[in-house]
């Protein structure tokens, strides 16, 4: 539960944000209010996760789930083919979202243990011409968790709705994190 505290001070915002009279809702995405909050959110997720200076933060709407077409559709710049690796639901949501934008190499698939295992590293397939690698670190609906990042050289899309800000991690390591605010980093997290 969010402390009490926390709770009072939102329920007061909700009416009148740091005196301007109206709520957040109601400031316009462009007013300086609203910026200082975005800049300061920005910010405060650079400092907690150490993001280096070259990389962008976004605040997206749509949630997690509408990056598995956004990733293919930015990330693919003229290439067919994008590595996915296939080790829970979500991660095969992104896998059937990507196949509309081009060939999906599966570079390990788990499916046949109802996503309950890994296969090792020294079993996967990666393409010579796959764009980028896909994958999600925690596959909450089984419970699987990869226990080390996948090692690769090309560029490295981590869904992490279900993982971010729970641990430190390396955010250079990575070509793209997205993560829906809901689990971790909203009210519940």
């Amino acid at each position: 539960m969010l402390p009490e505290t926390v709770l009072k001070q939102a329920q007061q915002e909700m009416l009148d944000f740091a005196g301007t009279g109206s709520s957040i809702m109601e400031l316009s995405h462009r007013s300086k209010d609203y910026i200082a909050v975005a800049e300061k959110a920005e910010a405060d997720l650079r400092e907690v996760m150490a993001i280096p200076a070259n990389y962008k933060v976004l605040f997206l709407q749509g949630g997690a789930s509408s990056q598995f077409s956004m990733v293919p559709i930015n990330l693919l710049n003229g290439a067919k083919k994008a590595d996915y690796l296939l080790t829970g639901q979500w991660s095969k949501k992104a896998v059937s979202e990507a196949k509309r934008f081009c060939d999906v190499n599966i570079v390990t698939s788990n499916a046949e243990s109802n996503f309950t295992t890994i296969a090792d590293s020294s079993e996967w397939t990666f393409s010579d011409d796959a764009a980028y690698v896909h994958y999600t670190p925690n596959e909450t609906i089984v419970g699987l968790e990869f226990d080390a990042v996948p090692e690769t050289d090309k560029p490295l899309v981590a869904d992490m709705s279900s993982t971010i800000l729970s641990r430190e991690i390396d955010v250079s390591q990575f070509g793209v994190i997205y993560a829906g605010a809901q689990k971790n980093i909203g009210p519940a997290g």
